[in-house]
């Protein structure tokens, strides 16, 4: 049977507890320019390549959404050169959960996020 869900992912929602601190973190992570003066509640959208989108989610306006702490990552990013991904993030001075980990074809480590999202940076 033909489904009508079709087999990509469009958007993942991160949650987060402040949008603002959140776009600061993200957009650094990936290199985008920002300006928190356009951030407005109760998501962003960060530019994403290809089919699938990132959209943070602090929800509705006045409420605090509570976040809670992954123990896995909950998606990953890509890079070409683990090393590199790696010295980037300890600049920026962001929480990282795990070393490098390295398999013959595929290398990652682990980040998280202010609100304790874990996100995985990986080759392969």
């Amino acid at each position: 049977m033909k489904s009508p869900i079709l087999n990509q992912i469009n958007t993942v929602f991160v949650h987060v507890s402040n949008l603002k601190d959140s776009v600061r973190w993200y957009s650094e992570l990936l290199g985008q320019a920002y300006d928190l003066e356009q951030v407005e509640d109760p998501v962003y959208n960060l530019a994403i390549n290809h089919f699938t989108g990132l959209t943070l989610d602090a929800g509705p306006e006045g409420i605090t959404k509570e976040t809670g702490r992954h123990t896995h990552p909950i998606f990953n990013f890509h890079t070409e050169n683990i090393e590199e991904a790696y010295s980037y993030v300890e600049r920026l001075k962001y929480d990282v959960v795990s070393e490098i980990t390295r398999f013959d074809d595929f290398s990652f480590f682990i980040i998280q996020d202010p609100d304790g999202n874990r996100v995985m940076i990986c080759t392969g």
